[in-house]
């Protein structure tokens, strides 16, 4: 097994604890925008749907999220827990965003994860859906990076 391959607790079977922890850690990883550390969240030969796209393994993964924030610059994504079972996990989020010409958008989703015994994610499906805002409409204001935990949740922002 190497580096790349080792345990991500928490590990199926999921508890409430244990899937609150898997979707805050996804989300953290996400708002890091590097897709070298987002992609070994998941197995070497993870699936994935992403809106129109089908995606296969690691080095898929990384160019997709490279392209994904290289179009989608000051990404701030918030993830909510939505139901979860053995080795599954369903999460809604929304995310906002600006394009290189200034134009803010949220986008908004829920996505369907699948687990390895090893704690990485070995399928992941998301539908998202885009709604352009203006950049006074927008709701998250903390610094690049991870969401403080004080800030708040989907469910506050009655997203």
């Amino acid at each position: 097994m190497s580096l790349t391959d080792e345990p991500r607790p928490p590990l199926p079977p999921f508890d409430l604890e244990g899937a609150v922890q898997k979707v805050r850690m996804a989300e953290d990883a996400w708002n890091s925008r590097s897709p070298a550390k987002v992609s070994l969240a998941y197995t070497v030969d993870s699936v994935w749907r992403n809106r129109s796209e089908f995606l296969q393994g690691r080095d898929a993964i990384v160019q997709f999220l490279t392209r994904k924030w290289a179009k989608e610059l000051d990404y701030r994504l918030i993830k909510d827990l939505w139901a979860y079972s053995d080795r599954r996990i369903a999460v809604r989020f929304a995310y906002e965003w600006h394009d290189d010409s200034g134009n803010w958008y949220r986008s908004y989703g829920n996505e369907n994860w699948e687990f390895a015994d090893s704690g990485l994610m070995q399928r992941r499906i998301a539908s998202i859906n885009d709604l352009p805002i203006a950049q006074a409409d927008r709701r998250y204001h903390w610094p690049l990076g991870r969401r403080p935990d004080d800030h708040p949740s989907l469910v506050d922002l009655d997203l």
